[in-house]
């Protein structure tokens, strides 16, 4: 059989793309995830960020303490009061690939952009991109459509103060269809503001700032929680804060030449080794790792001439060659800090001496727990599982999910119509423990919470998950919310990074049908059911559903199959995650049903 013309291989098939195409059509290089805007990470909030980061890197290098940011719906509009851009070279600067003065360090010493890349990036995906630099008196003006040169202005005068305006909306023909979420631009700026101490960041009225760089962001995290004053240490190239607090994890910002990397990398390794070290040295003793950093609250940031980043978004910092020297650094800044703060020194080590000793116990509880369950089952009581694991298959592990759900119905519905590959179901006993006020011992004591770390295989901690995506599917009504809560506040106060990681899901499924002869419409809404009555009209049969389990297997299999609909559990302020928790899930009953009686009628 003769081979299509199509599937030749030749000459013809190569192209070259300019770098603007090259950018607008592989923009996962550039800006990694493109997304809707509900993730910190999207893209949206990646353009947002190029353009500050320059703005940033004239504070480091002395020039301009405030900057502007103005964004309402989906135009953004940043002005600095830097140096500007040279006005020769305004258009080459954000629009030619490989061209900025990033490369040199007489200008730029800790830059966050050594690529050239950054405005550049924003400019080829933005539908509109504006340029003005001030210098000295004079200005010049350049506007783009998707990338490309519309009109620039000569040099002229001006009464402007120096530094750079840039103004652009991302395109919606790149994004799709997004939204901007203040707590993600509200967390950035922060970020911004503790790690540049001294830098004004204005944003939409409000103004952003700190006197003490993390040592602010540690105490703002922390406030009620921490067990004694956080530890300080700044110089030119790294500053280190951080505390202890009760919660059961250990968490931590890292920061390179003021970027966030989410990932981590080479400098966190070495706080979380150095941190150690110093705290072994200072108390002569050998503590554990884990007894060390169990509720640790802790914040790190260096300033390198030449990061290596694993990508364009710099997200993980990958300099092998720093991690020895900076681990024998931090370890004797914190032996020295804990020597000439000694009463938080000693609360520190009552603090892991506590730790160490609820471990030794915990151990024996689990080892209790397994023995229980092994002599129970074999299997995993409740649990249907399925055929690709997440942990053992990143891949093709993407698409595993576990529903957990309450009561035989319901899973006999999901049972019956899910895809056995990657979909498995752990059924609920009733209402599982509230455990807000208990501590660890107690979820390995309970037979189904333990269960159910069993089958999502987080005993120890979540980097054996089982499935991508952890769903609560629990019935739309009062016992069904309950229980959607009792789990969600098993994750947040002992498992919380699976929460923060995204893990963690809502399964939203109809509360009516309304359907006639000819059409079905399903509704998660009473809005939606009313529009559906007024579209459908005559002949019109309306059903509530009650609970999961009356919902028909195939009419579940929708539900559930490739239009499921999915909320992500989400954290937007780590430091009230404990409050709030508290409040809602706590013992204070009184206190909790009179803010719901005063607030009722709002709701309403």
């Amino acid at each position: 059989m003769a081979t299509k013309d199509k599937n030749i291989y030749d000459e013809s098939k190569i192209k070259t793309l300019s770098s603007l195409e090259h950018i607008r059509a592989r923009t996962g290089m550039y800006i990694g995830r493109k997304g809707s805007g509900a993730h910190y990470d999207d893209g949206v909030y990646v353009l947002v960020k190029e353009v500050i980061d320059n703005s940033i890197d004239e504070f480091i290098m002395g020039a301009g303490r405030k900057i502007k940011i103005t964004i309402e719906d989906k135009q953004v509009s940043i002005r600095d009061y830097g140096r500007g851009i040279p006005l020769g070279k305004v258009v080459d600067c954000v629009s030619e690939i490989n061209t900025g003065a990033k490369y040199n360090d007489d200008v730029f010493q800790f830059s966050v952009g050594l690529n050239g890349v950054g405005t550049k990036a924003v400019n080829a995906l933005s539908e509109s991109f504006t340029v003005k630099s001030f210098r000295d008196g004079k200005s010049v003006e350049a506007h783009f459509q998707r990338g490309v040169l519309i009109d620039k202005t000569r040099q002229k005068a001006t009464k402007e103060a120096n530094g750079t305006y840039v103004t652009f909306i991302p395109d919606d023909e790149i994004f799709g269809k997004w939204t901007f979420k203040h707590e993600h631009l509200m967390r950035r700026f922060r970020f911004y503001t503790y790690l540049n101490a001294g830098l004004a960041i204005h944003f939409n009225g409000e103004v952003l700032a700190s006197e003490n760089g993390l040592l602010d962001l540690i105490r703002d995290d922390s406030q009620f929680e921490k067990i004694y004053p956080p530890f300080h240490h700044i110089d030119k190239t790294l500053e280190i804060a951080f505390t202890h607090t009760n919660r059961f994890s250990e968490e931590y910002y890292s920061f390179v030449n003021g970027q966030f990397t989410t990932d981590g990398g080479t400098h966190l390794s070495a706080f979380r080794e150095g941190l150690l070290k110093g705290i072994n040295v200072f108390a002569k003793k050998r503590f554990d790792g884990d007894d060390v950093r169990e509720g640790v609250l802790g914040a790190i940031a260096i300033r390198l001439k030449e990061p290596v980043f694993e990508s364009q978004t710099k997200n993980k910092l990958g300099n092998t060659e720093i991690r020895a020297d900076l681990v024998a650094k931090i370890r004797d800044i914190v032996a020295d800090l804990m020597h000439r703060n000694p009463k938080p020194a000693e609360k520190l080590i009552n603090k892991i001496e506590e730790t160490q000793k609820l471990r030794k116990e915990l151990q024996s509880v689990k080892k209790l727990a397994r023995e229980r369950s092994k002599s129970v089952s074999i299997k995993i009581p409740n649990l249907r599982d399925c055929k690709l694991h997440y942990h053992k298959d990143k891949i093709k592990g993407e698409g595993t999910m576990i529903f957990i759900t309450e009561g035989q119905s319901a899973a006999g519905s999901m049972v019956s119509c899910r895809d056995a590959t990657k979909q498995a179901i752990f059924t609920l006993k009733g209402k599982p423990l509230n455990v807000c006020d208990l501590t660890r011992d107690a979820i390995y004591k309970n037979t189904e919470l333990y269960n159910l770390m069993r089958g999502l295989n987080i005993e120890d901690n979540i980097e054996g998950l089982r499935f991508n995506k952890v769903v609560l599917a629990t019935d739309a009504d009062v016992d069904g919310l309950h229980i959607r809560n009792l789990i969600i506040t098993f994750f947040l106060r002992f498992f919380k990074s699976l929460v923060e990681r995204g893990h963690l899901h809502v399964l939203e499924t109809p509360l009516f049908r309304v359907r006639n002869k000819k059409e079905t419409i399903y509704c998660y809404s009473e809005t939606e059911r009313e529009k559906a009555i007024k579209k459908l009209k005559n002949g019109i049969e309306i059903t509530r559903f009650k609970g999961l389990g009356e919902i028909s297997p195939n009419e579940f299999k929708d539900f559930i199959g490739p239009e499921m609909k999915l909320t992500p559990v989400e954290i937007s302020e780590d430091h009230l995650i404990t409050e709030v928790v508290g409040f809602y899930m706590g013992k204070n009953t009184r206190e909790r049903r009179t803010y719901i009686m005063e607030n009722l009628e709002s709701v309403q």
